[in-house]
Protein backbone atom coordinates (compact mmCIF):
# COMPACT_ATOMS: atom_id res chain seq x y z
CA UNK A 1 0.00 0.00 0.00
CA UNK A 2 3.05 2.39 1.30
CA UNK A 3 4.17 1.29 -2.42
CA UNK A 4 1.23 2.89 -4.25
CA UNK A 5 0.78 5.70 -2.41
CA UNK A 6 4.60 6.88 -2.64
CA UNK A 7 4.75 5.79 -6.62
CA UNK A 8 1.42 8.24 -6.78
CA UNK A 9 3.11 10.71 -5.27
CA UNK A 10 6.02 10.58 -7.34
CA UNK A 11 3.41 10.60 -10.42
CA UNK A 12 2.15 13.67 -9.35
CA UNK A 13 5.29 15.94 -8.78
CA UNK A 14 6.54 14.55 -12.38
CA UNK A 15 3.52 15.88 -13.81
CA UNK A 16 3.44 19.18 -12.21
CA UNK A 17 6.88 19.80 -12.71
CA UNK A 18 7.30 19.53 -16.63
CA UNK A 19 5.10 22.75 -17.20
CA UNK A 20 7.48 24.30 -15.28
CA UNK A 21 10.96 22.81 -16.67
CA UNK A 22 9.08 23.98 -20.07
CA UNK A 23 8.19 27.39 -18.96
CA UNK A 24 11.39 28.10 -17.38
CA UNK A 25 13.69 26.90 -20.59
CA UNK A 26 13.72 29.45 -22.93
CA UNK A 27 11.32 27.66 -25.59
CA UNK A 28 10.56 30.96 -27.10
CA UNK A 29 9.79 34.85 -26.24
CA UNK A 30 7.52 37.08 -28.06
CA UNK A 31 7.58 40.31 -28.12
CA UNK A 32 5.00 42.78 -28.88
CA UNK A 33 5.22 46.52 -30.16
CA UNK A 34 3.48 49.31 -31.35
CA UNK A 35 2.72 52.74 -30.85
CA UNK A 36 -0.45 55.13 -29.95
CA UNK A 37 -0.69 57.69 -32.19
CA UNK A 38 -2.50 61.22 -31.54
CA UNK A 39 -5.43 60.73 -34.11
CA UNK A 40 -5.82 58.60 -37.71
CA UNK A 41 -6.96 59.30 -40.64
CA UNK A 42 -11.04 59.84 -41.22
CA UNK A 43 -12.50 56.98 -43.25
CA UNK A 44 -14.84 58.55 -45.50
CA UNK A 45 -16.52 55.36 -46.26
CA UNK A 46 -16.87 53.57 -42.95
CA UNK A 47 -19.46 52.49 -41.07
CA UNK A 48 -21.52 55.39 -40.68
CA UNK A 49 -21.53 55.84 -44.50
CA UNK A 50 -20.93 52.22 -45.96
CA UNK A 51 -19.86 51.99 -49.20
CA UNK A 52 -21.72 49.90 -51.92
CA UNK A 53 -19.78 47.82 -54.67
CA UNK A 54 -22.06 46.59 -57.35
CA UNK A 55 -20.84 43.49 -59.13
CA UNK A 56 -23.29 43.33 -62.21
CA UNK A 57 -25.41 40.32 -63.61
CA UNK A 58 -23.29 37.85 -64.67
CA UNK A 59 -24.52 34.59 -66.49
CA UNK A 60 -23.89 31.82 -64.80
CA UNK A 61 -22.26 30.26 -68.27
CA UNK A 62 -19.09 32.54 -67.63
CA UNK A 63 -17.97 30.82 -65.26
CA UNK A 64 -15.98 27.85 -66.33
CA UNK A 65 -14.58 25.81 -63.05
CA UNK A 66 -12.99 26.11 -60.09
CA UNK A 67 -10.99 29.21 -60.05
CA UNK A 68 -12.60 31.00 -63.49
CA UNK A 69 -13.79 34.72 -62.46
CA UNK A 70 -15.86 37.13 -63.68
CA UNK A 71 -14.98 40.84 -64.71
CA UNK A 72 -13.52 43.46 -61.98
CA UNK A 73 -14.94 46.39 -60.44
CA UNK A 74 -13.00 49.11 -59.03
CA UNK A 75 -13.57 50.45 -55.77
CA UNK A 76 -12.03 53.12 -53.17
CA UNK A 77 -11.63 53.07 -49.89
CA UNK A 78 -10.82 56.86 -49.12
CA UNK A 79 -8.86 58.19 -46.17
CA UNK A 80 -8.80 62.26 -45.31
CA UNK A 81 -7.67 64.52 -42.49
CA UNK A 82 -4.28 62.09 -42.05
CA UNK A 83 -2.41 63.57 -39.72
CA UNK A 84 1.31 63.95 -40.26
CA UNK A 85 2.76 60.98 -38.16
CA UNK A 86 0.89 58.73 -40.48
CA UNK A 87 2.84 58.01 -43.38
CA UNK A 88 1.29 55.31 -44.65
CA UNK A 89 -1.58 52.39 -44.34
CA UNK A 90 -2.04 49.05 -45.37
CA UNK A 91 -5.74 47.71 -45.30
CA UNK A 92 -7.25 44.22 -44.19
CA UNK A 93 -10.52 42.91 -45.25
CA UNK A 94 -12.35 40.81 -43.14
CA UNK A 95 -15.91 38.48 -43.67
CA UNK A 96 -17.32 35.20 -43.66
CA UNK A 97 -14.75 32.73 -45.79
CA UNK A 98 -16.19 30.62 -48.81
CA UNK A 99 -16.58 26.99 -47.75
CA UNK A 100 -14.64 25.94 -50.23
CA UNK A 101 -12.11 28.83 -50.69
CA UNK A 102 -11.56 30.59 -47.48
CA UNK A 103 -9.39 33.53 -49.36
CA UNK A 104 -12.90 34.86 -50.77
CA UNK A 105 -15.54 36.48 -49.29
CA UNK A 106 -18.73 33.78 -48.89
CA UNK A 107 -22.30 34.67 -50.63
CA UNK A 108 -24.62 35.96 -48.13
CA UNK A 109 -27.09 32.53 -47.87
CA UNK A 110 -31.03 32.32 -48.32
CA UNK A 111 -33.84 31.95 -50.19
CA UNK A 112 -33.10 32.94 -53.61
CA UNK A 113 -29.39 32.58 -52.92
CA UNK A 114 -26.61 31.67 -55.46
CA UNK A 115 -23.91 29.20 -54.98
CA UNK A 116 -20.77 27.89 -56.32
CA UNK A 117 -19.36 31.27 -55.97
CA UNK A 118 -17.42 34.10 -53.63
CA UNK A 119 -16.77 37.23 -53.93
CA UNK A 120 -12.57 38.00 -54.24
CA UNK A 121 -11.27 40.91 -53.31
CA UNK A 122 -7.94 42.54 -55.30
CA UNK A 123 -5.30 45.10 -54.56
CA UNK A 124 -4.82 48.03 -56.93
CA UNK A 125 -2.22 45.81 -59.05
CA UNK A 126 -5.53 43.53 -59.33
CA UNK A 127 -3.30 40.44 -56.99
CA UNK A 128 -6.30 38.56 -55.33
CA UNK A 129 -5.97 39.81 -51.16
CA UNK A 130 -6.75 36.95 -48.95
CA UNK A 131 -9.26 37.46 -46.16
CA UNK A 132 -7.24 38.77 -42.85
CA UNK A 133 -4.66 39.36 -44.67
CA UNK A 134 -2.61 43.19 -45.26
CA UNK A 135 -2.65 44.63 -48.37
CA UNK A 136 0.01 46.81 -49.57
CA UNK A 137 0.49 49.79 -48.15
CA UNK A 138 -0.43 53.08 -49.54
CA UNK A 139 1.18 55.95 -49.19
CA UNK A 140 -0.88 58.82 -47.38
CA UNK A 141 -0.93 62.83 -47.84
CA UNK A 142 -1.50 64.38 -44.81
CA UNK A 143 -4.09 66.85 -43.84
CA UNK A 144 -7.52 67.31 -45.78
CA UNK A 145 -6.18 65.85 -48.77
CA UNK A 146 -8.12 62.68 -49.80
CA UNK A 147 -6.29 60.13 -50.52
CA UNK A 148 -8.17 57.09 -52.43
CA UNK A 149 -7.03 53.55 -51.47
CA UNK A 150 -7.92 51.36 -55.27
CA UNK A 151 -8.93 47.76 -54.76
CA UNK A 152 -11.28 45.17 -56.81
CA UNK A 153 -13.72 42.53 -56.28
CA UNK A 154 -15.18 39.93 -58.99
CA UNK A 155 -17.06 36.64 -58.81
CA UNK A 156 -15.03 33.87 -58.57
CA UNK A 157 -16.09 30.10 -59.12
CA UNK A 158 -15.43 28.34 -55.64
CA UNK A 159 -17.44 25.28 -56.35
CA UNK A 160 -18.01 22.30 -58.76
CA UNK A 161 -21.61 24.10 -60.06
CA UNK A 162 -22.66 27.44 -60.24
CA UNK A 163 -26.73 27.89 -58.65
CA UNK A 164 -28.13 30.94 -60.11
CA UNK A 165 -29.29 33.70 -57.67
CA UNK A 166 -28.79 36.60 -55.39
CA UNK A 167 -25.27 36.93 -55.14
CA UNK A 168 -24.30 39.24 -52.33
CA UNK A 169 -21.29 39.56 -49.43
CA UNK A 170 -20.38 41.65 -47.04
CA UNK A 171 -16.80 42.46 -45.77
CA UNK A 172 -15.52 44.59 -43.35
CA UNK A 173 -12.35 46.41 -43.24
CA UNK A 174 -9.34 47.49 -40.88
CA UNK A 175 -6.89 50.54 -41.76
CA UNK A 176 -3.52 49.27 -40.14
CA UNK A 177 -1.08 52.71 -40.32
CA UNK A 178 2.25 52.06 -40.94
Amino acid sequence: MKKMIIAGIAAGIACTSVPVFAATNGDGQINFTGEIIDSACTVVNGQSNPLDVTLGKIAKTAFTGSGSTAATTRFDIQLKDCPETVTSASITFGGTPDSDNADVLALTTGTGAASGVGVQLLDSSSAPLSLYTASAEYTLTSGTATNDLQFGARYIQTGASVVAGQANAVSTFTVVYN
